[in-house]
């Protein structure tokens, strides 16, 4: 008989297809993907994307979810048993404490750079009802960088709004969040990549992203692609095991891992496909954005646009929106794990992490401002944080759930998870999750940490 989650389940393959998708895409999608790809040559750097995502995203994926499924339970506690139940060593439970422990790191900035979409939201608002315009973007976010109460106020608002979805669990919280928030995020996206055709500069756009100059692949591209693939994909924080525990056994999970793949990497594109017709129509320069390509450069367009107010709210509605889909699936984790190992009710769990990551978050946001001086390894408190979470700990917990998937649990286990696949691609599957993506992910490491 197969087991039930204590926490609820997934009404169908829809639902769950839209809250995995709703995680995957995020503020990675249509913040970093577009500054990624502006930094990293564009086109060049979309076909590195794209091979990561068929190489080493999906087989990983479809791993974290079988696990997930199999355990039934938080990502550490699914591990815990698994090794009660195969007679292998619990250390491997290290996978969901290293998962939850990124997942919490990456909500504390998250969160922050959420709340500047949040600001921004209110910047346009205020504007469509007569107030001023942006008028100079780098000033407005430098401003906004430099002003700790404003940024704790976003901060502290954001991660209510993701409290409280996360509270109300699976199928009252999780599940109602994203059946509202997914079709919404797709529509405002479709009719921002609509105002870009009409912007006349599309054409130049899509040159950009889909002709790839074959010169500008190098190491470092490579390493944002690969980096970009695991922190867009949600891999190694434990999310996708998370929500794997509340998957139904009649949902294939290959299935469901393609068409997650296929809406986070389209979101990707579309994103830029919205913004950099934006960018050309207004000769701005496309390369070395950085980070605050969306909070400057765009800005900068919209103040010169017919409707830009009403545009800019439009936008920062969308980021706004994706960034709550990601960060309530970053807040299950431990929110389920509290659960389960204390008395505490869900309520009352998801409150406690949720102050705990909040709390993390003070150190991103004072970073910018009152410990602006502060430097890690040569980076701010907010660049550290990332480092770590995202360049490290998630490519190293990807690696581990590929060599567990691959090389620990049975053969029998995994398969009985994976029927829909042919045996010729279950073979392929397993081999990449054994050679494939372990390789990749070490070489791609050492690459980092040798430069």
């Amino acid at each position: 008989m197969d087991k039930q989650s204590v926490h609820g389940m997934w009404s169908s393959r829809t639902a769950f297809i839209l809250a995995a998708a709703g995680s995957a895409v995020g503020l990675g999608n249509i913040w970093r993907f577009p500054y990624l790809a502006s930094d990293n040559g564009g086109g060049a750097f979309v076909l590195v994307y794209l091979a990561c995502i068929a190489l080493i995203g999906l087989p990983i994926l479809f791993a974290e979810v079988l696990i997930g499924r199999h355990g039934r339970q938080s990502p550490i506690n699914t591990l815990l048993n698994l090794a009660r139940e195969t007679g292998h060593s619990k250390a491997w439970s290290v996978i969901g404490m290293m998962g939850m422990a990124s997942a919490i790191l990456i909500l504390s900035f998250y969160s922050v750079v959420a709340g500047w979409t949040m600001h921004y939201g209110w910047l346009y608002l205020v504007q469509l009802f007569g107030g001023a315009g942006i008028e100079d973007g780098p000033a407005t976010f430098g401003g906004l960088l430099g002003d700790a109460k404003t940024l704790l106020f976003w901060h502290s608002v954001f991660m209510v709004l993701t409290i409280g979805v996360v509270a109300l669990g699976v199928e009252k919280g999780l599940e109602r969040a994203v059946k509202l928030l997914m079709p919404a995020l797709f529509l405002m996206l479709i009719l921002l990549v609509i105002y870009g055709v009409r912007t006349g500069h599309f054409g130049a756009a899509v040159e950009f992203l889909f002709t790839p100059d074959f010169s500008k692949i190098n190491e470092n591209v490579v390493l944002a692609a690969l980096g970009q693939a695991f922190f867009s994909l949600s891999l190694g924080l434990a999310g996708m095991m998370a929500y794997g525990a509340y998957l139904p056994r009649d949902v294939s999970i290959p299935q469901a891992g393609v068409s997650i793949a296929l809406m986070d990497t389209a979101v990707a594109l579309l994103a830029g496909l919205a913004i950099f017709p934006i960018v050309f129509a207004f000769n701005l320069d496309p390369a070395g954005g950085g980070p605050g390509l969306i909070f400057t450069v765009l800005p900068m367009a919209f103040s010169d646009m017919w409707g830009g107010a009403l545009y800019g709210l439009a936008f920062f509605l969308l980021l706004m929106f994706a960034a709550w889909t990601s960060s309530i699936s970053l807040l299950e984790p431990p929110t389920a794990y509290l659960v389960e190992r204390t008395p505490l009710t869900r309520r009352s769990a998801s409150i406690l992490a949720g102050v705990l990551v909040w709390a993390i978050g003070l150190l991103s946001l004072l970073g910018f401002n009152v410990w602006s001086e502060v430097r890690i390894g040569g980076r701010d408190l907010q660049g550290a944080i990332e480092f770590v979470a995202s360049d490290v700990m998630l490519p190293l917990g990807g690696l581990l759930v590929s060599l567990y998937a691959g090389w620990v649990l049975d053969a029998k286990l995994t398969r009985k998870e994976l029927p829909q696949l042919s045996d010729g691609l279950y073979t392929a599957w397993r081999w990449s999750v054994r050679v494939v993506a372990p390789l990749l992910v070490l070489f791609v490491l050492s690459q980092k940490f040798a430069g």
